[in-house]
C-alpha cells in the first residue's frame, strides 16, 4: 500500500511554504461522494501551487454523543491512510474529536482553524457537512465566515446513484448486508482488505482447498460468510474464494477470520509472513454450520465453482 504523511495540527505546518488547501469531513470508505471533494481541493491546489491536506476527525463523532450507539466505522486508519495517498493528498491530520472541540462553536471554527494554518487558502466539503456545537454549522454559515478571512469555501453537491445520494451510511448497510458489489459500485472501488498471512490449523488444506488466512475485524464488520474475491500482493493478483466469519462447523471463535483460497492453479505465491490485499467482489452465500466435514467439503466445492463464474472462469 501507498502511505501518506500523517501529522497533527501543528506539525502541518511542516509545509507552511504552501498555500494549503483542506479537505473536511469523516471521509469513512472514501466513495465516490469524498472523491469529489479532495478532486475539487487537489484542483484547488495545483492551480495555486499548493498542498492538500485532508483533516478528518477519530474517534466518530458518535462516540461522544451517543456511546451506546455509535456509527462503526468501515475501514481501518491504516486503510483509509493510503486511499488517501492513491488520490495524491499531500498530509492528513487526524484530530481528536473530544468534549472540547466538539464546543467550538460554528461561527469561531474557521478562525480556529486559520489561526492553526495561517497559509489556509481553501476549505472543502460536502454540501451537507455539519460542523459546531450542536451541528449548527452548514455551507452557508461556513461561506459566511470565509469572506472575512479571505478564504476559498467549496461546498460539493451529493454525487448521484440509483436516484439516491453516495454517503456512507448507504455503504455501510449494503457492507452489513453482504451486497458487496452494490457497496463496490458506490465506493467506486473494490472493497479490500490487508493483512498478513497467518497461521491456522490448515484443515483447507486437509480437505483440499489450502486457504491464506489473515486477520481482519473493523468496526463495522462485512456480513459473515462467502465472497469471490481478488488476493494480491508481490505483484501478483490472483482470483480466489473466501470464507469470513466464525467457522462454526470446526469452532466457535469470537473474532472472525478471513480465509482465502486461490482459484489458480499451481502453488500458491503466498506464505506466511506475507501481507497481501483481498478484494471482496461479490458474495456467494452467508456462513453456515454444516453437520460433518464432508458436508463442508460439498459446499465448498459449489462455492468454488460460484466464484469460477463470478470471474467467467469455465
Amino acid at each position: 500500500m501507498k502511505t501518506v504523511q500523517s501529522f497533527n495540527l501543528v506539525d502541518a505546518l511542516a509545509i507552511k511554504d504552501k498555500a494549503l488547501f483542506v479537505a473536511i469531513g469523516m471521509f469513512d470508505g472514501l466513495h465516490l461522494g469524498h472523491r469529489a471533494v479532495i478532486k475539487a481541493a487537489l484542483e484547488a491546489a495545483t492551480r495555486a501551487g499548493g498542498a492538500v491536506i485532508v483533516l478528518t476527525f477519530r474517534p466518530h463523532p458518535s462516540r461522544l454523543f451517543r456511546a451506546e450507539t455509535p456509527t462503526l466505522l468501515m475501514q481501518t486508519d491504516s486503510v483509509q491512510a493510503a486511499l488517501l495517498a492513491d488520490l495524491g493528498v499531500d498530509a492528513v491530520v487526524v484530530h481528536p474529536f473530544a468534549s472540547e472541540f466538539a464546543k467550538i462553536n460554528a461561527e469561531d471554527f474557521l478562525p480556529w482553524l486559520k489561526a492553526k494554518w495561517p497559509k489556509l487558502a481553501g476549505v472543502f466539503v460536502g454540501e451537507t457537512w455539519r460542523f459546531g456545537a450542536k451541528r449548527r454549522g452548514d455551507i452557508h454559515l461556513l461561506t459566511a465566515s470565509a469572506k472575512h478571512l479571505n478564504l476559498e469555501v467549496l461546498g460539493i453537491p451529493s454525487v448521484i446513484q440509483d436516484g439516491l445520494p453516495v454517503n456512507s451510511t448507504r455503504i455501510r448497510a449494503l457492507i452489513s448486508a453482504g451486497e458487496i458489489a452494490a457497496a463496490n459500485a458506490l465506493l467506486g472501488y473494490a472493497y479490500f482488505s490487508v493483512g498478513k498471512v497467518e497461521l491456522g490449523k490448515q484443515l483447507g488444506r486437509t480437505l483440499g482447498f489450502p486457504t491464506l488466512n489473515t486477520f481482519y475485524a473493523p468496526e463495522l464488520k462485512p456480513r459473515y460468510g462467502v465472497y469471490a474475491v481478488r488476493i494480491s500482493g508481490k505483484g501478483l493478483s490472483l482470483q480466489g474464494v473466501a470464507n469470513y466469519g466464525l467457522r462454526p462447523t470446526v469452532e466457535q471463535v469470537t473474532d472472525p477470520k478471513l480465509e482465502s483460497h486461490s482459484l489458480e492453479k499451481g502453488p500458491c505465491p503466498f506464505d506466511y509472513g506475507d501481507e497481501i490485499t483481498v478484494q471482496w467482489v461479490d458474495f456467494i452465500r452467508p456462513e453456515m454450520k454444516f453437520s460433518s466435514l464432508d458436508e463442508l467439503k460439498l459446499q465448498i466445492t459449489k462455492d468454488v465453482d460460484s466464484a469460477k463464474r463470478v470471474f467467467g472462469i469455465v
